[in-house]
């Protein structure tokens, strides 16, 4: 089951390895478009996985045989979620976790934090790798990629791309980027050699209800189906308190924290799984000058990214949908 079509990788990857293995018939079910032809099939099911939280699994009754996997969207425990931050969920959400067998996560280190948010026992979580992830080690022709998106968005092929990608915020006055990101001056001293890609957040537009667009170059790839695609190509990320940067570090690129609201954030927003000031594995900017400059001065510090991943992954190797199959059928 999933939320969002931009969320199907990890359905994609465990498909292909069951694939592998024998003759398996496959039904996908979107939790907005639910109907009784969905819980039929799922009466008959296997194995279930879900993506995301689907709260009426806390009512349903299934098969015994059946034996039901949150596999989560998200690598790794950055921003708090689930019942670490609303305590009033976490009824629905023990209830939810009586009806699962096992919920997959990335790394040993990370299983108390997963507990908290989804009410689940320590005993159910299993750490085998997030599926999506095995998309980094198929042949890609990044070159050939970059190039064809370059050109398609009328911008020259020898430009590196940086993707710049904000999470939303409770707070409406923090959402438009535009008022904080000064554009003009953004490229008057790196669109020489940069071309900026924003992508912004699927839930912002149920925080800020005007238009977030300025005048000025940028390659807007906020409807860009495959995130993952723009994280292989570009050159470098900026972003402020999203989890994209756990997946974007494991390829060894470097991320800049544009960070305008922080002391904002960390009193009135979700908090963090960790201290983060002294965690995240890039260098911190609190305004749109000190960004340009990290950048064109190329003071990228990537030194924390070794250290950071040992906290999110047990394993990157491109064979986590052959762990988590495995031990399904094993």
């Amino acid at each position: 089951m999933d939320s969002k079509g931009s969320f199907n990788g990890n359905f994609r990857y465990i498909q292909k390895e069951f694939e592998n293995r024998g003759n398996f018939e496959f039904h996908y079910f979107y939790k907005d478009k639910f109907s009784m032809d969905s819980f039929r099939k799922l009466s008959s099911s296997k194995f279930i996985f879900l993506n995301d939280n689907f709260f009426p699994l806390a009512f349903m009754k299934f098969n015994p045989e059946s034996i039901i996997v949150q596999l989560w969207h998200a690598p790794g425990a950055s921003k708090k979620f689930g019942g670490s931050v609303d305590i009033q969920s976490r009824e629905i959400l023990g209830k939810i976790s009586k009806n699962t067998d096992y919920l997959i996560v990335t790394s040993e280190n990370i299983k108390d934090d997963y507990s908290e948010a989804f009410q689940i026992p320590y005993n159910k979580i299993k750490s085998l790798g997030l599926p999506r992830m095995d998309y980094y080690f198929e042949n890609h022709d990044v070159d050939a990629l970059k190039s064809e998106f370059l050109k398609k968005n009328g911008s020259s092929s020898n430009k590196k791309i940086i993707l710049y990608a904000p999470t939303f915020r409770n707070e409406e006055k923090y959402n438009n980027i535009f008022d904080y990101l000064d554009l003009e001056e953004f490229n008057e001293n790196l669109g020489r050699d940069y071309i900026l890609a924003l992508r912004l957040h699927p839930k912002i537009k149920d925080f800020y209800k005007e238009d977030i667009s300025t005048n000025g170059q940028y390659i807007d790839v906020s409807d860009y189906e495959n995130e993952q695609e723009l994280m292989l190509m570009s050159d470098l990320l900026i972003t402020d308190y999203s989890s994209i940067m756990i997946e974007y570090v494991a390829l060894d690129k470097p991320v800049v924290f544009f960070t305008y609201d922080l002391d904002n954030y960390l009193s009135n927003e979700r908090g963090f799984y960790y201290d983060f000031k002294k965690t995240v594995p890039g260098p911190i900017v609190y305004n749109s000058q000190e960004l340009v400059d990290v950048i064109k001065n190329n003071e990228l510090d990537k030194s924390k990214i070794s250290e950071f991943l040992k906290t999110q992954f047990d394993v990157i190797d491109g064979n986590s949908s052959k762990r988590v199959v495995d031990f399904l059928l094993k």
